[in-house]
């Protein structure tokens, strides 16, 4: 990747050609668009108020259903930059709660989703790609896949859950 130095210099070449600020400008638009439509949609659920914006590393909201905030559990909407994608993230609360859960999931061998290898410096519990590969041409497609994927991932999720 190269020094700092050298970094910077492929950084200021990339934004005086201008496509990196709007592409990204559209992305956190849409990202804010996506919030609004599940917090519309969804009244009975929590949707955070704000979105992280991270450091182009992930971009995430909280989308909560009511049996997934009783066990003091959130799922996030992410978009992981790196490998262009939308994820779905199971995680808890805190890190207590996330542990508890991760143990859950790992003692079940439950594997209908990737487990991450461990809690302990982990954002999730449990992680499903939404869109590998989002077409940003479509944005109602998009926006009906990833709601879509993220209600089967929590239908599931809270199948699992009571059965335990």
């Amino acid at each position: 990747m190269g020094t700092f130095y050298e970094s910077m210099g492929e950084y200021k070449e990339q934004l005086q050609k201008g496509a990196i600020q709007k592409a990204y400008r559209g992305l956190m638009d849409y990202i804010m668009d996506l919030r609004t439509y599940f917090e519309k949609k969804y009244p009975d659920h929590y949707v955070s108020g704000s979105i992280y914006f991270g450091y182009m590393d992930m971009t995430y909201f909280s989308f909560i259903p009511k049996s997934l905030k009783e066990r003091n559990l959130k799922v996030a909407i992410v978009f992981i930059h790196e490998t262009f994608r939308f994820e779905a993230w199971l995680a808890g609360i805190n890190k207590q709660v996330q542990i508890k859960y991760w143990n859950l999931f790992k003692e079940s061998e439950w594997d209908k989703y990737q487990l991450v290898s461990s809690p302990k410096g982990s954002d999730s519990i449990l992680e499903h790609v939404l869109v590998g590969d989002p077409d940003f041409s479509e944005l109602d497609t998009l926006t009906n896949q990833i709601e879509s994927e993220t209600l089967k991932f929590i239908k599931e999720v809270e199948n699992f859950l009571s059965d335990q």
